[in-house]
């Protein structure tokens, strides 16, 4: 999965697009101009490629959020956990409709699906997790993660649950540095693990990796670690849906200057897709030499990722009423606006 650099297609963004090992895209602010155009740059992505290649995007809320004018702006889901504390039925019924919301604005301009929810713990020393966990406990992230996902669903969207095993008990930020987790397993499974499990055994179609080792596991970050994807995700936890890397080009990633290597690395570990984003060159490096590889499970179940048919279009969900309640209720637990994160 590969980014763009602006609101259009340059001649050899065409090109790499074209090319077999090419399976997605992922859409940054950068992209975003006007919805038409946004609209019409997904509208020549898809016709590029049959099957469609799958277009995603970050559309968490809060700080994490890439389309805003436009678009309705959603709150950190740190909020629907602060309010679970205090009202656990209107706090879940107010998940669903935000995930429902979210989805439905994407699918109207034919977005597949956005790379939430976060089902990180929110342990107070992250930085870059922070409000954009649900809550520390995780029965609750895990009751509230299922529901925004059932409101996903609902739109025709897929969840995509980040980053495993849990990224939110260290300090430091994976973009910029490599964070280790000196904890047990036994205490990250017993915590952190448990919202992907219950998420894995409710039919969730994809997880991210988390760009962080966890020493007393293995030397690995778990991107690359075939402990982790292949024996704990795929082998205890039983989950059957695509596993993405999270982003090659963070600092955490930087196994080797040859991103062929990390892009290697991270499939064999048991990625079903890794993302390049910020490093076209190196992109385009990795879609000619990754010569010949074919993982047909892979395909099935990123397959599985494109967005449900025929959803409302953009005027026809912003004249429903449901649209309108969905806006009125998100907008009735809104915060004040956060500062987006750009990395």
């Amino acid at each position: 999965m590969v980014d763009l650099c602006a609101d259009c297609l340059s001649v050899q963004e065409r090109m790499l697009l074209v090319s077999p090992q090419v399976g997605g895209v992922i859409l940054f602010s950068r992209n975003f101009t006007s919805v038409e155009k946004l609209a019409a740059l997904i509208s020549e992505i898809h016709e590029l490629r049959h099957p469609r290649l799958l277009i995603a995007i970050d559309q968490e809320g809060g700080r994490v959020q890439r389309l805003r004018e436009g678009f309705t702006q959603l709150p950190a889901i740190k909020l629907l956990g602060d309010m679970y504390d205090e009202n656990p039925t209107r706090a879940c019924e107010l998940t669903e409709i935000t995930g429902w919301l979210m989805a439905a604005e994407l699918r109207s301009i034919g977005i597949d699906f956005s790379f939430a929810p976060i089902l990180d713990l929110n342990y107070g020393v992250s930085q870059v997790i922070g409000d954009r966990a649900f809550h520390k406990e995780p029965g609750i992230v895990s009751t509230l993660a299922l529901r925004y996902m059932h409101g996903m669903r609902k739109a025709g969207m897929q969840a995509v649950g980040k980053h495993f095993p849990g990224h939110g008990a260290v300090i430091a930020d994976s973009h910029i540095d490599l964070p280790t987790d000196s904890r047990e397993y036994q205490d990250i499974f017993m915590q952190d693990i448990v919202p992907f499990q219950r998420m894995s055994n409710n039919g969730l179609a994809g997880i991210m990796s988390a760009h962080v080792v966890y020493e007393k596991v293995d030397n690995q970050v778990a991107t690359y670690s075939k402990k982790w994807l292949a024996t704990v995700l795929r082998q205890q936890l039983g989950f059957k849906g695509v596993i993405f890397s999270d982003d090659l080009s963070m600092k955490a990633a930087d196994c080797s200057t040859e991103y062929l290597a990390r892009t290697h690395k991270a499939l064999q570990a048991g990625c079903d897709m890794v993302l390049i984003c910020n490093a076209s060159e190196q992109a385009c490096q990795v879609a000619e030499k990754l010569e010949n590889y074919n993982n047909p499970t892979s395909q099935i179940r990123l397959a599985r990722m494109h967005g449900g048919k025929n959803p409302l279009s953009y005027l026809d969900l912003r004249n429903s009423e449901k649209w309108r309640h969905a806006v009125s209720q998100v907008e009735s637990y809104q915060d004040s606006p956060y500062g987006e994160l750009t990395i």
